[in-house]
């Protein structure tokens, strides 16, 4: 029977997915309340940085559902760490926001031309234009979490509305540069393919690098 093997890009979905983990991490950090002020802007162009990159170094739908995943697991990591219920609005709603920015992202992929999908001005528009579809959609999170989007104090208006324009600015960077840094990625995995000692390394290191950014979690976390 041939021995079934991991897909070439694997090993750069795994990092990727981490590196979005202690991301979100730190900048929970930063930010300590749910949503607070313009984090929720922040991270969706974080999120979309991810996707973007998973997308350009795969293409493939499954390797952006990977990292989104992984993202989730270190949220719940979270949970367990600050002694958060699941349903908590610092874990529940993330992982919503996760998911919908994913969608957002590859529903537009699919609805931009190619011609200007592989443009830089392309991928600018892709990114301000998936962060507006996600940050509308957004407050249906009460639907699915039970957990209403936080608002503007005060006032009953979705924080993700009230700073739109910053996550589609903040959008229209970060997806153009996930393009640029899953395109490197791409290139450094073509260059090792099928080199022997490469393919035995390369799944070794990515989850070596996972365990690593799940320990540092556990670190800014604990102390």
């Amino acid at each position: 029977m041939k021995r079934a093997e991991l897909s070439p890009y694997f090993g750069f979905i795994l990092v990727l997915g981490a590196l979005w983990g202690l991301a979100e991490a730190g900048l929970g950090m930063w930010l300590r309340a749910c949503a607070s002020s313009y984090s929720g802007a922040l991270m969706c162009g974080f999120a979309l940085f991810f996707i973007a990159s998973a997308w350009e170094v795969s293409g493939k739908i499954s390797a952006v559902f990977v990292i989104v995943i992984l993202a989730s697991l270190f949220k719940l990591m979270d949970a367990a760490l600050l002694s958060l219920p699941l349903k908590h609005g610092a874990i529940a709603n993330p992982i919503f926001a996760f998911f919908l920015e994913a969608l957002a992202f590859l529903f537009l992929i699919g609805v931009v031309q190619k011609n200007l999908r592989e443009k830089a001005i392309g991928h600018s528009l892709l990114g301000g234009m998936s962060a507006l579809l996600a940050a509308n959609l957004f407050p249906l999170v009460k639907y699915a979490t039970g957990v209403p989007a936080c608002v503007v104090p005060g006032t009953g208006y979705p924080l993700s509305l009230y700073y739109l324009h910053l996550s589609v600015a903040v959008s229209f960077l970060t997806v153009p540069a996930g393009f640029w840094v899953g395109a490197r990625l791409r290139e450094i995995e073509f260059k090792f393919a099928g080199k022997p000692l490469a393919n035995k390394i390369s799944p070794l290191a990515s989850s070596a690098f996972l365990i690593l950014c799940a320990g540092a979690v556990v670190i800014i976390r604990l102390v």
